[in-house]
């Protein structure tokens, strides 16, 4: 490859030979493109030496076709390094997060390296490894104890297919896509199960996942294109309706709702739709004052943040008879704020729940909540990626109905 082309980081496909689309052009113009890029050659970035390649040659470029970050598979670190116009150690240093580089560098370097897609060493060397069998679980909200049911669920089944189970924790604020794909490449797996969460991404973003993955627990609100990828959920706004209709029916029509972030795109959201939709059919307005959205930094769906907002809904004077938390762990964290203000339940104030929690049994009130199917949902999560991956089945979607269980936190009135 002449020194232009490897300047510009472009390859080009000439029918069916692979060769450099300037070679003859340079041979008659050598001294000229000598000149241009003999003292630009360590400075100039990939996308500029090819806009003038372009302009020099003009409609050579219409006969070919360029690849720029998809077709370098094999890109190494002195590529990455080359492009950003930094040295090999500082692009090692952006990866292993290294306390000693300029922040503006690290995203500069780390950007280039999802854009073409460059696998460190460690992991290139993974790639042979043609009998890799692991699977990933990544988890947003693991402090949350409905999962931690699921995940054991998940590990004995990984055991008996003979795969090794990886548990990734993924923060709020993180993109689930991008930790998937990084863990993709440096785990080599075979498969994904993504586990709780937000899951509002493009179908252009999901994508760029290549191996087979279900979403579990998690809902949509827009439609996607459902043959990329398989589901395990309840119907969140059907099951919430059916709390909040019994609520109802229970005589209460000031129901404070125990809900999600304010940002909320996925099963919080729908939570508090099937809420509002209940409210309405049975002619009850929905009062926004009435309705408590999470605290950011005291962790989603946690007993913490129940406590936090009931608090703060009994401290405003507001009135109110029910309580209806979107996570059991909310609902007994409510009941807590309650209890310390003096008040009592469900004499004073009735509590419900979601999600059917083992504690909801034991707890004093027993807690009236919708309970999710947890073990069969677990079993069917796995057992559909199984399937995928070893090409028994397509891409499926399950939708399994909650059941209402009643205990002694409700009262009518």
């Amino acid at each position: 490859m002449c020194r232009i082309c490897r300047l510009s980081q472009i390859y080009i496909t000439v029918w069916k030979n692979r060769w450099c689309f300037c070679t003859k052009y340079i041979e008659r113009n050598w001294i000229k493109f000598t000149n241009l890029f003999r003292k630009k050659e360590r400075y100039l970035s990939n996308q500029l030496a090819g806009a003038i390649l372009k302009a020099e040659i003009g409609n050579v470029t219409d006969n070919v076709t360029e690849n720029e970050g998809e077709g370098m598979e094999n890109v190494t670190i002195k590529d990455i390094a080359r492009i950003c116009q930094v040295g090999v150690s500082t692009v090692s240093r952006a990866m292993n997060n290294h306390p000693d580089i300029n922040q503006e560098t690290k995203d500069m370097v780390m950007r280039t390296i999802r854009e073409y897609n460059y696998i460190p060493n460690n992991s290139a060397r993974n790639l042979k490894r043609t009998d890799a069998k692991t699977i990933a679980v990544l988890v947003k909200g693991i402090s949350n104890p409905f999962f931690s049911r699921m995940i054991k669920i998940f590990e004995n089944e990984t055991k008996k297919e003979k795969y090794s189970l990886v548990l990734q924790h993924v923060d709020d604020k993180q993109d689930e896509i991008d930790v998937a794909i990084q863990l993709e490449k440096e785990k080599r797996l075979r498969g994904i199960i993504f586990l709780g969460g937000n899951f509002s991404h493009s179908d252009e973003k999901m994508k760029q996942i290549s191996v087979p993955f279900v979403l579990s627990t998690i809902g949509l609100l827009e439609d996607k294109d459902k043959k990329k990828y398989a589901s395990v959920s309840v119907d969140d706004v059907k099951e919430s309706y059916k709390m909040v209709e019994y609520l109802l029916k229970q005589g209460h029509k000031k129901i404070a709702l125990i809900g999600p972030l304010r940002d909320d795109e996925s099963i919080g959201r729908l939570r508090m739709e099937g809420y509002c939709k209940a409210l309405k059919d049975y002619g009850v307005r929905t009062e926004e004052n009435l309705i408590c959205y999470m605290k950011e930094g005291l962790g989603t769906y946690t007993m913490e943040n129940g406590y936090t907002m009931t608090k703060e809904l009994l401290e405003s004077g507001t009135e109110f008879t029910a309580v209806y938390a979107i996570s059991d762990s909310m609902a007994i964290g409510a009941c807590k704020a309650i209890f310390d203000s003096g008040k009592t339940v469900p004499e004073d104030y009735s509590v419900a729940g979601f999600d059917g929690m083992d504690v909801t049994r034991f707890y004093n009130p027993a807690l009236t909540t919708l309970r999710q199917p947890v073990e069969e949902m677990a079993e069917a999560t796995v057992r559909m990626l199984f399937d995928v991956i070893q090409k028994k089945n397509q891409n499926r979607h399950i939708i399994f109905d909650g059941e209402l269980i009643e205990g002694q936190s409700v009262k009518k009135i």
